[in-house]
């Protein structure tokens, strides 16, 4: 099963998308055995991390910003911190399933990464 998810994003920040994720392999009735979210995007990524306290996307942020400062970047559109973050972060992650559902743990959750909106984003998702 493969399904594609449009979100709007904020200007720079983390959206949690673990719900829409997992109503995804809820339909797949535990059938299959791996989670694979996708990000199309080159200014944008997917992360796994806490979902408890939101402090800790702001904390990621806030790091994130500090190892990619504000340089004579050469690409003319301007937005080249948000590549290199987007490149550090990655654009995609893969999930178990078990027993029917994501095996996360107990304090993650699933995040669209945004560095360069806000937009319209897309992002899939693929239960193999």
């Amino acid at each position: 099963m493969l399904k594609e998810f449009s979100i709007q994003t904020p200007s720079e920040g983390f959206v949690t998308i673990t719900k829409q994720v997992a109503q995804i392999v809820e339909q797949c009735h535990g059938e299959k055995s791996l989670c694979h979210v996708f990000v199309p995007h080159t200014t944008a990524g997917v992360t796994i991390n806490e979902n408890a306290d939101p402090d800790v996307v702001k904390d990621m942020l806030l790091a994130l910003n500090h190892m990619v400062p504000d340089l004579a970047y050469q690409h003319g559109e301007g937005n080249s911190p948000a590549h290199v973050k987007a490149s550090l972060i990655g654009s995609s992650v893969s999930i178990p399933i078990m027993n029917g559902t994501l095996y996360l743990g107990t304090w993650q959750g699933i995040y669209f990464c945004e560095f360069d909106g806000p937009r319209q984003r897309k992002f899939c998702v693929n239960i193999l």
